[in-house]
């Protein structure tokens, strides 16, 4: 049988530390379960629809991005206002020549 690769030592940790049986469980795990499923939901509900002017070549690079991602130009404008307001965007600083 061949011995298992592990990428990295946190992943060699969280292997011992479920073999060595040191996992608790968190409780009611149907409560939580429920609260996770309605939280993904509430993230991932669109209900709201926003109309925004832009310069073409702005929107034809953002197509461009969105196929090079497989993903629809929507959700990537989508994604990267998320990213905006939550704190998870940020700026690329640009390399001194």
């Amino acid at each position: 049988m061949k011995e298992i690769q592990f990428f990295n030592r946190e992943e060699q940790e969280l292997i011992d530390s479920i073999e060595k049986d040191q996992w608790k469980s968190t409780g009611d795990i149907e409560n939580w379960k429920t609260l996770l499923a309605q939280t993904a939901t509430n993230t991932l509900t669109k209900d709201q629809r926003m109309n925004i002017r832009i310069t073409k070549n702005d929107l034809d690079g953002i197509k461009l991005k969105a196929m090079e991602e497989g993903i629809p130009y929507q959700t990537l404008v989508a994604s990267i206002i998320h990213k905006y307001v939550t704190g998870k965007l940020s700026e690329r600083i640009p390399e001194t020549v």
